[in-house]
């Protein structure tokens, strides 16, 4: 039963990292510029070997320094919002939980409306992001230790995440109040909404560093967190330190979190149906359901981002079509488990 098991997770995951490569390979071919499948095989095997093969140097700067960016943007941004997704849920044992329960989404897209506000340089706002990400986080944290009575009460968590963003949310809304409508306004309302069209080689470089470090200790807590499923007490019977549980999924969740949103912009509804959907087709074991969150979340937001560029003339934020597929496809869940989660 258990080889069984095992051989089941691994044709599961293969499938799903054959899924990821060849949605990658086929991204990279679409756009305005037609780039054929023979003449992306070509520009690889000169990569690779270092031998020329007549191709076109604006079709390799098309790929390189366009294309390739934003993929990899898309499929580790897509990762990690699954993967963060996929934890809080599992952590505090609430299918409406997502990446941006304790504040961080709300505090990083107010450092990014700060910095755009006062003109900072692109890679400022994404300090500034990524900075306030943290502390809202930070502070949630800390409202919540002095609020509650028991270690144990997570109600109190993620109450005080709601009152953090909240607060950030009314700070979002001073900054555009200031902000010059024909200048910084229009910045910062884009940047809101989400976009993948200015990732550059060096914004992957900032992004990859933190998703990379905080996904690891994630994908090796799964069977902490599938004890967490029977209550903080049965998992201290068990021997796991629910509080050092809680800290580590909190720290690692909000560093990559606080990163996609810093180069992305705000994308929602990616943290909250991907694990619903990997959870409706694999089962709840979190072993594999947070990897499997992760790969799938990857290929998603990837498709998602191959229609906003390619669907109209003009691009489409990609918070508008994760929407419009994020909140149809979650009323359907809702019919279909009747609660029954």
């Amino acid at each position: 039963m258990k080889k069984y098991s095992q051989n089941r997770e691994n044709i599961i995951m293969g499938v799903l990292i054959i899924a990821l490569v060849a949605t990658i390979i086929f991204s990279l071919t679409l756009g305005r510029y037609q780039i054929s499948f023979y003449q992306l095989y070509q520009l690889s095997l000169e990569k690779i070997t270092g031998q020329n093969q007549n191709i076109d140097a604006f079709v390799s700067k098309v790929i390189f320094e366009i294309r390739l960016p934003r993929v990899l943007a898309a499929v580790l941004i897509g990762g990690a919002l699954s993967i963060s997704g996929a934890v809080f849920q599992a952590l505090f044992r609430n299918p409406m939980v997502s990446a941006d329960i304790l504040g961080v989404t709300s505090g990083a897209a107010f450092g990014a409306s700060l910095g755009l506000l006062i003109g900072m340089a692109s890679w400022k706002v994404e300090v500034m992001a990524f900075a306030f990400g943290i502390i809202a986080v930070m502070s949630t944290y800390f409202l919540s230790s002095a609020a509650r009575r028991s270690s144990q009460n997570t109600l109190v968590l993620i109450l005080s995440g709601m009152v953090i963003g909240t607060l950030f949310k009314s700070f979002i809304s001073c900054v555009k109040y200031l902000a010059d409508p024909n200048d910084a306004l229009q910045a910062i309302t884009f940047w809101l909404m989400g976009s993948l069209a200015l990732i550059q080689l060096k914004d992957l470089l900032f992004l990859a560093v933190p998703v990379i470090l905080g996904s690891i200790p994630l994908l090796f807590i799964g069977w902490k967190l599938n004890a967490m499923a029977f209550g903080e007490e049965e998992a201290m019977a068990l021997g796991i330190h629910t509080e050092k549980l809680k800290i580590t999924v909190i720290i690692c969740s909000t560093i990559i979190t606080s990163a996609c949103v810093a180069i992305s912009g705000i994308i929602g509804w990616v943290g909250l149906i991907i694990p619903h959907l990997v959870r409706m087709a694999i089962g709840p074991d979190n072993r594999l359901l947070i990897p499997a969150s992760m790969l799938c979340g990857g290929i998603y937001l990837l498709v998602i981002d191959n229609i906003s560029r390619t669907l109209f003339s003009v691009e489409i934020p990609l918070s508008i079509l994760t929407s419009l597929i994020g909140t149809p496809f979650f009323i359907y869940l809702l019919f279909k488990t009747r609660g029954d989660w």
